[in-house]
């Protein structure tokens, strides 16, 4: 055998391996950029998903919050209006009892003089609020023409 093609096989294995590798190295690289650029892609698209996520869940719990809240108001409407007079019979104290059992007393400021003769009338109500009590009472405006008269009771139903 030709000594000249013991070095010159070895040698041009070793170029076409070195060629080789270099167009691999190419293919691996455009592989590699394709993988990435379809991960970006994705990570965006999830993104985006897990935006839409954080705004229904963010939704629904202020829908549970409104609906909540519209479910205790209803269970706290007001079942019975009352107008009673003070101990003094100056004033006229609403007595609301909502349906929960619960009572609130509220004191009338009426802006004309008429509250004493609207005192002094009688109606269903006997009970009369004490000095104590109207300590406590917050205020409801009379924006009416007239004096709430005493002895007003409604029963509100459904």
């Amino acid at each position: 055998m030709n000594p000249v093609l013991i070095v010159a096989i070895p040698l041009v294995l070793v170029i076409v391996g070195m060629i080789l590798k270099a167009a691999d190295a190419n293919t691996f690289r455009r592989f590699f950029d394709t993988q990435r650029r379809q991960a970006v892609q994705r990570q965006k698209r999830i993104g985006q998903y897990a935006w839409l996520l954080i705004v229904a869940i963010i939704g629904s719990f202020i829908w549970l919050y409104k609906y909540t809240v519209s479910q205790t108001t209803l269970a706290t409407q007001v079942a019975t209006l009352q107008t009673l007079p003070t101990e003094e019979g100056k004033e006229t104290v609403l007595s609301m009892t909502l349906k929960d059992g619960s009572n609130v007393k509220y004191v009338i400021k009426a802006p004309k003089a008429d509250v004493l003769d609207a005192a002094k009338k009688e109606g269903l109500s006997t009970g009369k609020v004490s000095s104590y009590e109207m300590s406590e009472l917050g205020t409801a405006l009379n924006i009416g023409e007239t004096a709430m008269p005493l002895g007003v009771a409604l029963k509100i139903s459904k």
